[in-house]
């Protein structure tokens, strides 16, 4: 941290945080961070709340005062700047209610300076010259009295976020970038704050493209099975049944305790207090499940798209890409272009994203241009001459 930095203050009783709240509330723009720890329960444990404005730092510690006041602040007219603030506001929303209504998140928008996902002390090194400090990063934060190596850790993450969006608002400005940046954190903030069904959560278990038919029924309902008994039991959801036995379970679908006990990665931890009778009847409502019942990924639409069309159409993003210095995943991914291709929901028929890219493949897609190579070698999308040179068949039967 810097010799400019505030000193903070460690709020720990309702009297300091009320005078922290007064403080914010006509802020326009505040710095947030947590610290939270997620390794031995489902629900994330809030351990700091760390915020800095004007020229003050304050870290909040929860487990000494309730930090639902702060839901004032949130609810606010104020800005809030976070870096990678996903978990930050999965945990807020938990202690506090709710969450803030705007953020501009630095990881985000540094992606629209061609910097893919950077770290905090990375993007402030790279930005502003201030390297933060590191030590204590993985320290226990639930452990008390809080050390002073650890406040000044905890400070650092927080004490250079209303420079950095300074820097990095006039950045995207003089880009003419600064909409899409926004636009793009309002929209990760909608996405973020809708909770994922249990029945989809099996989306994120290994390799789910080993899956096919009833396994995927049965993946789905063993997955939503094993987060509602994690839910329930506070514990991650590891430890209630691991990735590998779950997906083991959903290729070779036990019929009964015996061949359940056999399965990899399953042990007696897993069947126990019920546990085993429950997985079974999960696997039978799993098996019962009609096509149509079974929630498929967004991108398992791109089983059904050309790989042909993908092929080009991803060719055409790199290069836009490319042209923006932008990392392809923050424009689009393959599951977003193959969903386009599909006639899918896709993100590249919504706000920035369209008019960059999503107009273009659609012009494309629908053949109103042809797409070709100039002297350069790169792609560019031409009037079409509507004479046929040659034709590919993505299928020998064609």
């Amino acid at each position: 941290m810097s010799s400019s930095s505030p000193i903070p203050c460690l709020v720990t009783d309702e009297g300091a945080l009320d005078t922290v709240c007064r403080q914010l509330a006509d802020e326009e723009y505040y710095a947030l961070d947590t610290e939270f720890h997620t390794e031995r329960t489902y629900f994330p444990k809030l351990a700091l709340i760390q915020l800095a404005w004007a020229d003050k730092v304050a870290l909040v510690d929860p487990l000494a005062v309730d930090p639902r006041p702060l839901a004032g602040v949130f609810s606010g007219r104020g800005i809030a700047v976070a870096h990678a603030a996903e978990q930050d506001i999965e945990v807020l929303e938990t202690a506090c209610g709710t969450v803030p209504s705007t953020v501009f998140d630095t990881q985000i928008v540094a992606g629209f300076l061609g910097m893919s996902s950077p770290s905090l002390s990375r993007l402030v090194d790279q930005v502003l010259g201030i390297s933060l400090p590191k030590a204590d990063q993985l320290s226990d934060w639930m452990q008390r009295p809080i050390s002073g190596r650890q406040i000044t850790y905890a400070a650092g993450d927080v004490a250079h976020l209303l420079e950095l969006r300074t820097a990095i608002t006039q950045r995207l400005e003089d880009l003419d970038r600064l909409t899409w940046a926004l636009e793009e954190c309002a929209q990760t903030l909608s996405l973020r704050r809708r909770q994922a069904a249990p029945e989809e959560l099996w989306w994120k278990m290994g390799d789910i493209r080993k899956l096919s038919g009833r396994s995927r029924g049965v993946a789905q309902e063993v997955a939503a099975w094993r987060d509602r008994r994690a839910a329930a039991l506070d514990r991650p959801r590891r430890t209630v049944l691991s990735d590998l036995a779950l997906l083991a379970i959903a290729q070779r679908p036990p019929r009964n305790r015996r061949e359940l006990e056999q399965t990899r990665g399953v042990d007696g931890r897993h069947l126990a207090q019920g546990g085993a009778a429950e997985i079974l009847e999960a696997i039978s409502r799993g098996l019962a499940l009609a096509p149509d019942e079974v929630r498929l990924p967004p991108g398992g639409r791109e089983a059904y798209a050309s790989p042909a069309a993908v092929a080009v159409c991803s060719g055409l993003v790199r290069q836009i890409a490319d042209d923006l210095s932008f990392d392809q995943g923050l424009l689009a991914t393959r599951a977003d272009i193959a969903n386009l291709l599909s006639g899918e929901t896709s993100r590249l028929d919504v706000g920035w994203r369209r008019s960059i890219a999503g107009d273009p493949l659609r012009s494309l897609i629908a053949g109103a241009v042809a797409a070709a190579f100039d002297a350069d070698g790169m792609l560019v999308l031409e009037e079409r001459s509507f004479r046929p040179q040659f034709t590919v068949r993505s299928r020998p039967d064609q």
